[in-house]
């Protein structure tokens, strides 16, 4: 089983009566690249800054690292975030740029500021003006800047937004690169479901300040797939029932009276024969598949509702 390096419990933060976050509980483990979805404003930079300390929770814990309050403050050096991006200066190149961060780091080992330019894909150009960069580029310079500390976890707030094509894929490798080749774990938000499910495979979404749903990626696709979902009386006996039907391994129990059917060519009409032929009430059969993009729309739905 993975480690836990980041758990919050019932994190809050307000200003005055309104609540910008309200009662988040996340888990990410060691090797994740964790997934924020949200709409502008539903909560994702709230939930970073108060992980990372650039603010104060109202009310909730977090543990980090497995350490909690003083213990867990300590920790946070072992994160790298790109939250708020860092001032660049314009006439000086990344490199001189990354070194004037290293001095006020603390940072006398300049060899790191040609290790995170290799890692974010900059390295050829290093001496180039800041200003000549490309909105891709200048992306993946604030993360050279948010790899500096060598960080066990780096937290990057809507690092796509703005990208065209080229940048979007050349920052998904990026991400690839720390993930895979150097155990990076990490936390990245945007309002784009498409685009961060191509790399991360657990998934938050969040709305109003409120979490209301995580989730692997496999349990992501299970819920966008195509499938029969079933409400039922008795869950144990129609999976007798559909197991006769359809097979033992065509169906999955995902809640206390659903089931949800995922073979290829089942006919409703017979599951519900058989069903009811069985003296098993069914209150309600249909069939489910969305895109992610109508998935995250009723997912945001559903929580401004509650």
């Amino acid at each position: 089983m993975k480690d836990i390096i980041l758990k919050t419990e019932h994190l809050t933060k307000k200003y005055g009566n309104f609540a910008a976050l309200s009662d988040a509980s996340i888990t990410v483990k060691k090797g994740d690249i964790y997934a924020l979805i949200g709409r502008n404003g539903a909560g994702k930079t709230t939930l970073m800054k108060t992980i990372t300390g650039l603010t104060n929770a109202t009310e909730g814990e977090y543990e980090i690292f497995s350490k909690r309050g003083l213990e867990a403050e300590r920790e946070r050096n072992r994160i790298g975030c790109l939250i708020e991006n860092p001032a660049f200066f314009g006439a000086m190149t990344a490199y001189q740029n990354l070194k004037y961060y290293c001095l006020q780091k603390g940072i006398s080992d300049y060899k790191k500021i040609d290790e995170v330019l290799e890692l974010v894909g900059l390295s050829e150009a290093k001496n180039k003006k800041f200003k000549t960069y490309s909105l891709g580029m200048k992306q993946r310079l604030g993360i050279a800047f948010a790899l500096l500390d060598s960080p066990d976890l780096v937290i990057l707030d809507e690092p796509i937004n703005g990208l065209d094509p080229i940048g979007i894929s050349e920052l998904r490798d990026t991400f690839f690169r720390l993930n895979r080749e150097k155990g990076i774990t990490m936390m990245i938000s945007s309002h784009i479901l498409s685009e961060l499910y191509v790399v991360a495979n657990r998934f938050m979404f969040i709305e109003g300040g409120k979490v209301i749903k995580e989730l692997t990626k496999n349990e992501l696709d299970m819920e966008c797939s195509r499938c029969i979902v079933l409400q039922v009386s008795d869950v144990k006996a129609a999976t007798v029932a559909i197991e006769e039907e359809c097979g033992p391994d065509s169906y999955k129990v995902t809640g206390n009276s659903e089931i949800r059917i995922y073979k290829e060519g089942v006919r409703p009409s017979a599951v519900n024969r058989k069903l009811v032929g069985g003296g098993i009430d069914v209150d309600a059969i249909y069939e489910s598949g969305v895109s992610l993009e109508d998935y995250f729309k009723k997912l945001v739905s559903e929580g401004a509702d509650e």
